[in-house]
């Protein structure tokens, strides 16, 4: 805890319930994800196509939501929003309990994508306001690292269901994720209502959204950041043990070197960069995620299985670095390009590039990979570099890139 910022520790410590609520949120995302498909298969009759093709349709279905929420955002502030998403996914998991055909999993994992998407929307609008002027990036990485080692507790309880195998198992799972959200819907109860003060010139909405080419580039630079993201579930450890064809417990070790240096390692790294201009932190951030890919690339041409290990792990941890330095710093400067007004519909544009990416990153990144190690590695460093090149022009384009780290 002496890494934290005591002014940060304070200011959370403040809105302890909040924070609270995403611990929880974490947990219970984190222990379902992982028994998603094994419990349709377990709890219903419906065969594994059906479930895929009904998750696919509910996610397509949700895309709209988080924009269209973008306008109550603004008009009515984010606790009520907040909140509403937290019942949605409350009761879509709910409804899980109970489906038997594909239309019920259809609309149970519409709510559930809808509220996810609405969430997203609103975490960073609120994190805005509740966070003061020079701490941003300081939250936004305390709160990365608490969702992380949620997302990681979750897992852990999860194999514990995987491993006990029973139906009462998986339904047990899903009944805690319906407590886990309703929980959060209490404590938000509390959380201020971050909403724009009166006189704020919310005149143009959307269009004036879209009009905005400054922004552009922090929504191309969030859509490269995203699909590196989306690797390390996607293609990392389906390379390292089928292409590669290194030890199963290699997949299990890059995630967990990810959760240790995610969760643990960013409060020391943020307080490493502090001072340092926004912009070359994300450029230093691609630049990590391409080295991570180049060594992923060495390790294919790695004799020796015990030094393969090492590389792709190397790899991660270079790959984690990225995700630590960039994750923080992405969010606070599409936070703070945003006026005040407008700052839902801002973060939703933001957010759904990052929607976009996780909708196409498993058909994408499967295909790359299929093409061997020489096609899906140059390609992910190709979207580092583009990455790297939009941060740069954010440096001269975007106000809040071009500001240091830990300035008001």
């Amino acid at each position: 805890m002496t890494l934290i910022d005591p002014t940060v520790r304070t200011s959370m410590a403040r809105h302890g319930r909040f924070v609270t609520a995403i611990a929880i949120d974490a947990v219970g995302t984190g222990v379902f994800i992982p028994v998603t498909m094994l419990y349709f298969l377990a709890a219903t009759s419906l065969t594994l196509v059906q479930v895929g093709a009904a998750m696919t349709a509910a996610g397509l279905l949700a895309l709209p939501t988080g924009p269209l929420a973008a306008g109550l955002i603004d008009r009515y502030g984010t606790t009520p929003v907040l909140r509403a998403a937290n019942l949605a996914q409350a009761l879509g998991f709910a409804g899980y309990l109970v489906v038997g055909h594909t239309w019920q999993l259809v609309l149970c994992a519409w709510l559930i994508s809808a509220g996810r998407a609405v969430f997203s929307g609103c975490y960073g609008v609120t994190v805005t306001a509740l966070a003061p002027p020079g701490r941003r990036e300081r939250w936004f990485g305390l709160l990365g690292s608490v969702r992380n080692l949620g997302y990681a507790l979750g897992g852990l309880l999860s194999a514990v269901a995987v491993g006990v195998g029973t139906h009462g198992a998986y339904t047990t799972v899903v009944a805690v994720n319906v407590l886990s959200f309703l929980a959060a819907f209490a404590l938000m109860r509390t959380v201020p209502n971050s909403r724009p003060e009166a006189g704020h010139d919310a005149a143009g909405g959307w269009r004036r959204v879209l009009r905005d080419r400054r922004f552009l580039p922090v929504v191309g630079q969030q859509l490269c950041f995203a699909i590196s993201l989306f690797a390390l579930n996607i293609a990392i450890p389906v390379y390292a043990v089928d292409v590669l064809g290194l030890p199963g417990w290699t997949a299990g070790a890059v995630f967990t070197l990810n959760t240790l240096m995610v969760g643990f390692g960013q409060a020391a790294v943020l307080g490493r960069v502090g001072g340092r201009v926004r912009s070359r932190v994300l450029v230093a951030g691609h630049a990590c995620f391409a080295a991570g890919y180049l060594l992923f690339l060495a390790a294919d041409r790695v004799a020796a299985v015990g030094l393969a290990v090492a590389v792709v792990l190397l790899g991660a941890g270079s790959y984690s670095l990225g995700e630590i330095l960039g994750g923080p710093v992405t969010s606070t400067v599409a936070a703070e390009s945003a006026p005040d007004a407008l700052r839902g519909r801002y973060l939703a544009l933001n957010q759904l590039a990052v929607t976009v990416a996780g909708t196409v990153a498993p058909v994408a990144l499967s295909g790359l990979l299929s093409g061997g190690a020489a096609v899906i590695w140059p390609t992910l460093v190709g979207v580092s570099a583009l990455g790297a090149a939009l941060a740069a022009v954010m440096g001269r384009t975007v106000p809040a890139a071009a500001r240091r780290i830990g300035s008001a």
